[in-house]
């Protein structure tokens, strides 16, 4: 097992750190274009998305913007 630590974030705070909302986050996850949900429960519909990767997402959106310029 690996010694690196995740922080996984609700729907709730994936939204505010994105700016997107709820249909626009699912329609681009269900597209590959943005990080997977994973679930939280084996029995519950409770999902987050691992901070470094929306994080990552969010970089990616800067490094493209700042390339058009």
């Amino acid at each position: 097992m690996s010694d690196r630590h995740f922080s996984i974030l609700r729907l709730s705070e994936t939204l505010r750190r994105t700016g997107l909302s709820r249909a626009t986050l699912y329609e681009l996850q269900a597209a590959g274009e943005f990080p997977k949900s994973i679930k939280l429960s084996r029995h519950g519909n409770a999902v987050g998305w691992v901070e470094a990767e929306v994080t990552q997402w969010v970089q990616d959106r800067i490094s493209e913007r700042d390339r058009r310029r």
